[in-house]
């Protein structure tokens, strides 16, 4: 996929009022994703003069930002910083879900995740720790995948000390659900639909034993590293039902799914030691009720298979 080169005349924060024309190359993934909202339009527009803020405050050297299908709402590229040491720079797009993700990377401090180096929470600017290889655990077997993120999920599952800012699960859920009422007239089957509009507003009711959740942890997010065999890179941090986080995983082994819904669901949900019956109606509840630019026949057929 072509690279989007923007030559832009940004201003950059903290610059007294100083303007500049700063080039940088922006994945075509990043452009298709901003042009959805004006918030994320104009963020675009002022990313060249954001990168090179950073860049000069944390002298840094910058390569080529990643183009590949798992970075589609950040600026991430690899970075020299000045001692030598190798690093990663990103700078996320705003995005409801991954507002709470450097509170999140300071909560883990590295255990199991990618650990924080320098941040800039006005920019959403995260120095990040540098996987080395870096390989994603998607090219492992999904067996093998099965066993690593749910090792992972278990040792990110800690509850917060408060007073936090964390928001619960259930903000979440219902900025979903609203997304996909406003869109009933492209739903292709109401009562189903309704129905996972339903569970998700009852599995996300908060409850005392409630955890902090990445909520978006499947094997691209999951990075081959030297500290440890596997980092987790790009959590996005909630408060509630463990069960949730058995769900991303198994989106992301759709075909698996497809063949053997329930043997799937209780594989993971064994190795997570949970509820295999809850596990199963977070998943329905996603795949009926989650917004989507098209409810396509696969996912309604997934959706009446775990029905």
């Amino acid at each position: 996929m072509p690279n989007h080169a923007a030559i832009i005349r940004a201003r950059e924060p903290r610059d007294l009022g100083r303007t500049m024309n700063v080039t940088i190359t922006i994945p075509e993934r990043l452009v298709t994703a901003c042009h959805t909202n004006s918030e994320r339009r104009d963020w675009l527009t002022r990313l060249p003069g954001i990168v090179e803020n950073l860049r000069s405050i944390w002298s840094l050297q910058l390569g080529s930002p990643f183009d590949t299908p798992d970075v589609s709402a950040a600026w991430v590229a690899p970075a020299l910083r000045q001692d030598g040491s190798r690093a990663v720079l990103k700078v996320g797009m705003p995005h409801m879900e991954a507002e709470s993700e450097i509170e999140g990377l300071r909560f883990w401090a590295g255990e199991p995740t990618v650990s924080l180096l320098e941040e800039n929470e006005q920019c959403g600017a995260m120095l990040l720790e540098r996987c080395e290889p870096g390989t994603a655990l998607r090219r492992e077997a999904e067996s093998r995948q099965d066993v690593v993120i749910c090792e992972l999920l278990r040792r990110l599952w800690r509850t917060p000390s408060n007073p936090h800012s964390f928001r619960a699960l259930q903000v979440m859920t219902r900025y979903w659900s609203e997304e996909t009422r406003r869109n009933s007239a492209r739903w292709p089957d109401q009562g189903l639909i309704r129905e996972g509009l339903n569970l998700l507003q009852q599995l996300s009711r908060p409850e005392p034993d409630d955890v902090l959740l990445a909520t978006d942890l499947h094997a691209g997010n999951v990075l081959a590293a030297e500290r440890e065999p596997w980092l987790v890179i790009d959590p996005k941090p909630f408060i509630g039902d463990r069960a949730y986080d058995a769900t991303q995983h198994l989106l992301n082994c759709k075909q698996r799914l497809l063949r053997a819904p329930h043997k799937t669901v209780a594989r993971i949900a064994g190795l997570l030691e949970l509820d295999a019956e809850r596990v199963r109606l977070w998943l329905f509840a996603r795949v009926a009720a989650e917004p989507r630019d098209t409810w396509d026949a696969e996912s309604i057929r997934l959706a009446r298979m775990l029905s």
